[in-house]
């Protein structure tokens, strides 16, 4: 017999999702995850980028207020106060996607490193398990583009974001796409200088043409500035973008931004006859 059902290896959004109903139905459940339970969605994606943006909607609204009648002062952004709401939106969520909740579901929950040995077995924490069935949802990573000088200089991504203690006061963003536009607006709302630059023709190049201009005349309306059209041949210390057309925007900080790649290098799924 094999030792699970069903093993799941990841434990963030899908992992956790599934987890649950599969023990729910009386399923044997492993549950492997080698970093933070809640995966992105808890920690570096949906719940503190949603907590930031609320920070910046506040700012926002208190800057518009003259619109209706009120009169009120331009609002002063405390930073460290801003990370600690953020955190604490996290802190909030935590307990519902802890180990300890989803063992008291019945689910074994293995923390450490998973790698395929077999096609219905794998090695996690120096043991090997087996298994009926197994869920890949290992997430994505942020991709780092093979940009010369990029490796010698300190760069953000989203799993570092929201680690910044100081409030940026220049943020370069390379990238256009959903994660790049969304941290543009949350800190230039905040009152941080942000530039976007995006190789494609136009910011948001997979929408609608029609809802990526509009989207683009908001955001550059809280402030957002734009390169569009524009290929990073160099970066340099500053941090600098150096263009193909020979300008140089210079930052206090630069955001990767440039898409999302699946984090499948180590789980060995050659040995589980798994074409990457």
């Amino acid at each position: 017999m094999p030792d699970f059902d069903v093993a799941v290896i990841g434990a963030g959004a899908a992992g956790l999702s599934v987890a649950a109903i599969c023990a729910g139905l009386g399923l044997k459940v492993a549950l492997i995850e080698r970093g933070r339970m809640g995966g992105d969605c808890l920690n570096f994606g949906c719940v503190p980028s949603k907590a930031l943006l609320a920070a910046a909607h506040a700012a926002a609204e208190a800057r518009r207020a003259g619109t209706y009648g009120i009169r009120l002062p331009p609002p002063e952004v405390d930073w460290p106060a801003v990370r600690a709401h953020v955190h604490g939106a996290i802190a909030r969520i935590a307990p519902n996607d802890s180990a300890a909740r989803y063992r008291g579901m019945g689910v074994t929950v293995i923390e450490a490193t998973a790698r395929f040995v077999a096609a219905d077995a794998i090695e996690a924490g120096g043991r090997t398990y087996s298994f009926r069935r197994c869920v890949i949802a290992a997430g994505s990573a942020a991709v780092v583009p093979d940009i010369p000088g990029l490796a010698a200089v300190p760069y953000l991504t989203n799993e570092t974001l929201f680690e910044v203690e100081e409030r940026p006061g220049h943020l370069l963003i390379l990238g256009g796409g959903p994660i790049g536009l969304e941290m543009a607006q949350a800190h230039a709302r905040l009152g941080c200088r942000v530039t976007v630059v995006e190789a494609a023709p136009r910011i948001a190049a997979r929408e609608d043409e029609e809802l990526a201009l509009q989207l683009r005349t908001a955001l550059a309306a809280d402030g957002v500035a734009f390169r569009e059209g524009a290929k990073v041949v160099r970066v340099e210390a500053g941090p600098a973008l150096v263009l193909e057309d020979g300008s140089r925007i210079e930052g206090t900080h630069l955001l990767l931004a440039a898409g999302r790649a699946p984090r499948l290098d180590s789980l060995g799924l050659a040995a589980a006859g798994v074409e990457a």
